[in-house]
């Protein structure tokens, strides 16, 4: 039996859940961090909430008796694949990155790329007054202190911490469409957009609007990937590399 550990609650977490479930040989936990009230779940075995560091996921692997780790987490959960690493590699097990593609600007699209939520706040007063923020419930302290500018703030549940005094917090779950974020934009008079680089397609419709309203985007990079670990792109290659793994075993 090759006992699996898939981080996150990502689309891809989910299915490659669904393309291990019931795979003969093969049993799978899904790990999610307690962070969303009401997350999506996977198929098969959930745990929830954190697991106190790498020192609390090493332990945990070993009572478990985990044979392989896949990091699922979303491209910006840079504390939780860190402790990823530190924890397989104390307890020797293979460890898998599967990260979606980050996406790249097209014709037409004004993107400002920066290095973190710091310098896309220092960046917006050159910008707008009004901006669309697009970078979850734990990323408005980082604008809190931009008073002149107004903020439309979309995240799946309420905000935490300080807040911009001129916001307005929308709670909503993707996916959405170019319709949608157009009809958005033009209602709230949106001068400028912040995203992460979190790729996929699920929040994709809010480049393409930008795009057509001729609008800035702050796009934050994403955190550079752990060096040495193997990674994939696809769900796909991360089943081929889990049969490898089991056949190596």
């Amino acid at each position: 039996m090759l006992n699996v550990l898939v981080l996150g609650g990502t689309d891809e977490a989910r299915r490659l859940a669904a393309a291990l479930a019931g795979r003969e040989g093969t049993h799978v936990v899904s790990s999610l961090a307690g962070r969303v009230r009401d997350p999506k779940l996977p198929v098969g075995e959930v745990r929830e909430g954190g697991f106190g560091g790498p020192d609390g996921l090493a332990a945990w692997l070993a009572e478990r008796g985990i044979d392989v780790v896949v990091d699922a987490t979303h491209p910006f959960a840079a504390r939780m694949t860190a402790s990823a690493v530190e924890a397989a590699g104390r307890a020797g097990l293979p460890l898998l990155i599967l990260r979606r593609p980050g996406w790249s600007p097209g014709p037409g699209d004004d993107w400002r790329p920066v290095p973190s939520l710091h310098a896309a706040a220092e960046l917006l007063p050159a910008l707008g007054e009004r901006v669309f923020l697009t970078t979850g419930r734990r990323s408005l302290p980082v604008f809190a202190g931009l008073a002149d500018l107004w903020f439309l703030a979309r995240s799946v549940d309420p905000p935490e911490g300080p807040m911009p005094p001129r916001a307005r917090v929308l709670l909503s779950r993707g996916p959405f469409t170019v319709e949608g974020e157009l009809a958005l934009m033009r209602e709230h008079r949106i001068d400028v957009v912040v995203t992460k680089d979190s790729g996929g397609e699920m929040t994709t419709a809010k480049l393409r609007a930008a795009r057509e309203l001729g609008l800035p985007v702050v796009v934050v990079r994403r955190p550079p990937a752990p060096e040495g670990v193997p990674a994939v792109r696809s769900v796909q290659e991360a089943v081929a590399w889990l049969e490898t793994v089991a056949h190596a075993g």
